[in-house]
C-alpha cells in the first residue's frame, strides 16, 4: 500500500460547462481505519452524468446537500477492503460503495455491497449491473410498462443507461429505436445489441429521421437528453404513451434552464411522463440483479465500456462524458484489479 492518498477535489462550482481548473488533483495521507472500519482501495471509479449537478451550490436532487468546495467528488466505485477492523468485510473482500474520486477511503460498511467476481467482472457492478443497469430495468419496466409489438425509443443509446434499455425492449418483444450522436454508435446499438434502428441526430433532421423509424408511433419513450430529442419524440407520441423522464444531459451545462418543448401533445394523448431517481427503488435490487447478471451470462445483455486509465484523468473524462464523447459506460481504473 502507498503511504500516499491520491485524490480529485471540487474546487469551483462551474458556470455552463466544467473546466479542468474546476477539480484540483491533491495527495493526503492514506487513513488508518478505526473500530468497526475498512480502508477501502479503489479499483474502479463510475463516472455518471449526474454527477454535473453535484458540482452546484445548494440542495441535491437526492434530498441532501450538495458537496462544499474542497470536498471529493461524489461517485460510485468498486474497491478491495485492504484493512479490516470490521468483520463483516474481511480483507480481500471487493465491495460497491460510493468512496469518489480517490484512491483510498474509509469506510464503516453502512452502504458497502459485496461482490463475487466470479459472478461477473467487477467492472459491470458500476454499469451493466450497477446503478445505469438499475436505472433502465425499473424505469422501462416499471414505468415504461412495455406490451409485446410496441415501439420504444431511447436516447443516447450507446450509453450506459440507454444501451440497456433498448435491449431490454427487444427481450420484451417490442421494437427498439435509438438515438445517438455517431454513426458509429448507431451501428453498434443497431448490428451488436440487436435495436431494429438508430438516428444519428448530429447527421440528419432528427424529426422526419425518427419518424421513418417509427412508422407507427411512439408508445414508451425513454428520455436521457431532454432538449431537442424530446421535442421530436413528443410530435409522435401515440395515445397513452409512457415516458421515463431519466436524465436531461442536453441541459445539465446550462447556465439558465432552455425554453421547454411544447407539452400539448402530452396533453391530447394523455400521456404518462414520470420523472424517476432509481435511489427511490432500491426495493427491485434483488429482481435487478437476477434477472440481469443471468441475462448477461447469456449473452442476451451486452454491454461496452469505455475505460479511462488514472485518477489523474477523471476530470478530463467527465468533461467529455456531458459532450458525449464517451462509447459505452465511462469507467476510470484507478488501481489494479486482482481478479482479472
Amino acid at each position: 500500500m502507498q503511504n500516499l492518498n491520491r485524490r480529485v477535489l471540487l474546487r469551483n462550482r462551474p458556470r455552463g460547462e466544467p473546466l479542468p481548473s474546476d477539480f484540483e488533483l491533491v495527495e493526503a495521507p492514506v487513513p488508518t481505519p478505526g473500530a468497526g472500519d475498512v480502508l477501502c482501495r479503489t479499483i474502479y471509479l463510475s463516472l455518471d452524468p449526474y454527477m454535473r449537478g453535484r458540482m452546484d451550490e445548494g440542495r441535491s436532487y437526492t434530498g441532501g446537500t450538495n458537496p462544499a468546495l474542497g470536498s471529493v467528488m461524489v461517485g460510485g466505485t468498486v474497491s478491495e477492503v485492504i484493512a479490516s477492523r470490521n468483520p463483516a468485510f474481511p480483507e480481500g473482500t471487493f465491495v460497491l460503495g460510493a468512496s469518489g474520486w480517490q484512491a483510498y477511503a474509509l469506510s464503516s460498511g453502512a452502504g458497502l455491497r459485496k461482490l463475487d467476481a466470479r459472478q461477473a467482472p467487477l467492472s459491470t457492478a458500476l454499469g451493466v449491473l450497477g446503478m445505469p443497469g438499475m436505472t433502465a430495468y425499473v424505469g422501462l419496466r416499471d414505468i415504461g410498462r412495455p406490451k409485446p409489438g410496441e415501439t420504444v425509443v431511447v436516447s443516447a443509446a450507446a450509453g450506459a443507461v440507454g444501451s440497456v434499455v433498448g435491449q431490454l425492449a427487444k427481450l420484451e418483444g417490442c421494437r427498439a429505436v435509438g438515438v445517438a450522436g455517431s454513426e458509429a454508435k448507431c451501428a453498434y446499438v443497431v448490428e451488436e445489441l440487436g435495436f431494429d434502428a438508430c438516428v444519428n441526430y448530429r447527421a440528419e433532421p432528427l424529426l422526419p429521421a425518427l419518424r421513418t423509424a417509427c412508422p407507427d408511433g411512439i408508445d414508451v419513450y425513454f428520455d436521457n437528453v431532454g432538449g431537442d430529442v424530446l421535442a421530436a419524440a413528443l410530435r409522435l407520441v401515440n395515445l397513452r404513451a409512457r415516458i421515463p423522464l431519466c436524465g436531461l444531459i442536453s441541459q445539465y451545462n446550462a447556465p439558465e434552464p432552455p425554453p421547454g418543448p411544447n407539452l400539448r401533445p402530452v396533453l391530447v394523448n394523455r400521456v404518462l411522463v414520470q420523472g424517476f431517481i432509481i435511489s427511490d427503488h432500491l426495493d427491485r435490487l434483488d429482481d435487478f440483479l437476477r434477472d440481469c447478471t443471468q441475462w448477461v451470462r447469456e449473452g442476451r445483455l451486452r454491454y461496452r465500456e469505455d475505460v479511462v486509465v488514472g485518477l489523474e484523468r477523471a476530470p478530463e473524462a467527465f468533461i467529455g462524458l456531458l459532450r458525449g464523447r464517451n462509447f459505452g459506460k465511462l469507467i476510470v481504473k484507478v488501481g489494479e484489479d486482482p481478479s482479472v
